[in-house]
């Protein structure tokens, strides 16, 4: 997890480092404190398991600080800085300890120096990998959790973006005034906000509606005491959700009670474990209400960005000129965001974003400038 300058060679006889070792040492050292106590954080805002993995991870980090303080001696305890990545993951532990720092951590857990690192021993250099996998997981949680509004958020507020710029641009390009260009912004900002709410509300439910109709019922069980043993025809319910002829003749058989044992629990009856993956798979969809706020909300938060320079009154190039580097600087923002959620790099959903988001409102300028001197 930690990123310290290139490292230098290292001495054979760590007795007499260099200079340059010592120092790359110190870092490693800083970085590491600094590593345990992110965690640590993050335990304090968590229960359970997740509490339980994030204080063993501390713990790691903390075997491996005690390797560097064997290596430095007495020179362990001169203080030095962490790197700028980790102290910020340390602020945003603190003030937040949200999966997007699990998404962070997960990235840097992958920047782990110690593969090539002749001073690091072959464990520590296995544990960062293993490291990076547990942090994925953990945030995988967190992404499950925000994919259904959060998708609809950033979806919203990424359409609501291009969309009205292009909208502006398109307009403007016909020389239009620019009372005309700010009415309709605004009217594509409604027009858009609406049916962007109305679009997901509908995709959320039907989605639920199609889960809800998916989910094997218990029917079976009233069911199985009057079936004919010979022909069994629960076997064709079970293979027809997917099983193994194995499986399906197991389950068939519990259900009419010919075994009593729990031969093999991952074939057994188990409405429990049904019931959460329902409830998973719910919130992973998330509510119909939800998403279409959440879209309405952040629809009409990127639409109101391509106006504002004409709600205060400027005109002409200039007003074009601003109202696409505010738009272009919100879309490298949704970009970067995506991109840290995703464990990717932020600078390159972000320039993915704009590129998109700016490509589009050039053709419709283009296409508007076109139809006004046609017009003309």
């Amino acid at each position: 997890m930690t990123t310290p300058p290139v490292p230098g060679p290292v001495s054979p006889d760590h007795s007499q480092p260099s200079a340059a070792d010592r120092r790359r040492w110190r870092q490693y050292l800083a970085d590491e404190q600094a590593e345990a106590a992110t965690y640590r954080y993050l335990a304090e805002r968590r229960e359970g398991e997740e509490r339980d993995i994030l204080l063993a991870l501390a713990e790691a980090e903390g075997r491996h600080e005690e390797h560097w303080r064997q290596l430095l001696g007495p020179e362990a305890d001169k203080p030095m800085r962490p790197s700028f990545r980790n102290r910020l993951l340390g602020l945003l532990a603190r003030r937040f300890g949200s999966v997007f720092v699990l998404a962070l951590a997960q990235r840097a857990e992958g920047r782990s120096p110690y593969s090539n690192e002749p001073s690091a021993t072959s464990a520590m250099a296995a544990d960062e990998q293993i490291h990076e996998e547990v942090v994925r997981g953990l945030a995988t949680r967190g992404r499950t959790r925000l994919s259904g509004n959060f998708r609809a958020a950033v979806f919203g507020a990424n359409d609501g973006l291009v969309s009205n710029l292009a909208l502006v641009m398109g307009i403007g390009a016909t020389g239009v005034s620019s009372g005309l260009i700010l009415f309709s912004g605004i009217i594509g900002l409604l027009a858009g906000a609406l049916s962007m709410g109305a679009g997901e509300y509908v995709s959320v439910r039907s989605q639920r509606e199609l889960l809800e109709a998916s989910r094997p019922t218990q029917v079976t069980l009233s069911a199985a005491k009057s079936l004919d043993i010979d022909a069994n025809e629960l076997v064709l319910v079970y293979l027809a959700r997917g099983m193994t002829r194995e499986a399906a003749e197991h389950r068939a058989a519990e259900r009419l009670g010919l075994y009593t044992c729990d031969c093999d629990p991952s074939l057994s009856l188990n409405p429990e474990q049904e019931d959460e993956a329902q409830v998973d798979a719910n919130e992973s969809v998330g509510t119909g209400l939800g998403a279409a706020t959440s879209s309405f909300c952040f629809f009409s938060s990127g639409a109101i960005i391509p106006v504002l320079p004409y709600a205060f009154g400027m005109t002409g190039l200039g007003a074009v000129a601003l109202s696409c580097v505010l738009v272009g600087l919100a879309l490298l923002l949704t970009g970067s965001v995506v991109g840290l959620l995703s464990g990717a790099s932020p600078l390159k959903r972000g320039l993915r974003q704009l590129g998109i988001g700016m490509g589009a409102a050039a053709a419709t300028y283009v296409l508007g400038a076109f139809v006004g001197t046609g017009a003309a």
